[in-house]
């Protein structure tokens, strides 16, 4: 099971990103992936949720109306459109998978049993 995490980099704030999660060794419909994100100093919080068979999502709010996280289950990827960046969206962004897939557990980030090894975001002008 693996997960590799892309679409990091530096933007200037007001702009947008796009980071892309692509798994291999399992299939993403028997789980609920989430984003997360960590700053320096700071633990990780939990950005977006989705569930891979059925499509329902969640965000924090932090994330409400700025973020998206959709999936394409034939590239087994999961994305997360991140728009309206600020300096506060800094940090090591990684997505993960929930063998428990969807329920009231998914924003729990102990709840994830894999994970990728993140990529980073720079929010700075």
């Amino acid at each position: 099971v693996q997960f590799v995490e892309s679409g990091g980099g530096l933007v200037k704030p007001g702009g947008s990103r796009r980071l892309s999660c692509v798994a291999s060794g399992f299939t993403l419909d028997d789980y609920a992936i989430g984003w997360f994100r960590q700053a320096p100093g700071k633990e990780r919080e939990g950005v977006s949720y989705i569930a891979a068979s059925h499509g329902n999502t969640v965000y924090a709010d932090s994330a409400k109306v700025r973020f998206t996280i959709s999936r394409d289950k034939a590239k087994y990827t999961v994305h997360l459109r991140m728009n309206r960046l600020n300096p506060d969206d800094t940090g090591v962004y990684y997505c993960a998978a929930n063998r428990r897939g969807w329920g009231p557990w998914i924003q729990d980030v102990y709840e994830y049993d894999y994970w990728g090894q993140g990529t980073q975001v720079t929010v700075s002008s």
